[in-house]
């Protein structure tokens, strides 16, 4: 039996495309508002580097009941390995990280996290120059 009735059909077409990503799992693309977003994550982070590596050796050899504000005779090895060689190598690693296309927002929060570790193991090898 054919069914002649006038009634309309709710399903969509056929042709019609399916919302979301092409294939299924791909990532869906990027708007220029996600753009603006991890360009903000990435200059902070450039920022909090920039704090670490500058900042965070002179916090680690301040001495605040020294003469000269400065620890004396001790040499200083550990935290200007990391401020210099340790703290780049992640600034620079977040920030391509942040605009691969699986990464984003989150590797931006792993890189400022791991910014803010290597910024303390600093502060504990200033307190124990050897």
């Amino acid at each position: 039996m054919e069914n002649t009735s006038t009634t309309s059909d709710t399903r969509a077409p056929a042709s019609a495309p399916a919302p979301g990503p092409s294939r299924p799992g791909a990532p869906r693309r990027r708007t220029a508002g996600d753009w603006v977003w991890l360009v903000v994550v990435a200059v902070v982070v450039l920022v909090v580097g920039a704090f670490v590596g500058v900042v965070g050796p002179l916090l680690a050899i301040s001495c605040a009941s020294c003469q000269d504000g400065v620890r004396g005779s001790l040499r200083f090895g550990g935290e200007m390995a990391v401020a210099w060689g340790t703290v780049p190598l992640v600034t620079l690693g977040t920030v391509i990280g942040i605009f691969v296309p699986r990464g984003g927002a989150r590797v931006g929060a792993y890189g400022l996290g791991a910014l803010v570790v290597l910024f303390t193991g600093m502060l504990i090898l200033g307190q124990y120059a050897t």
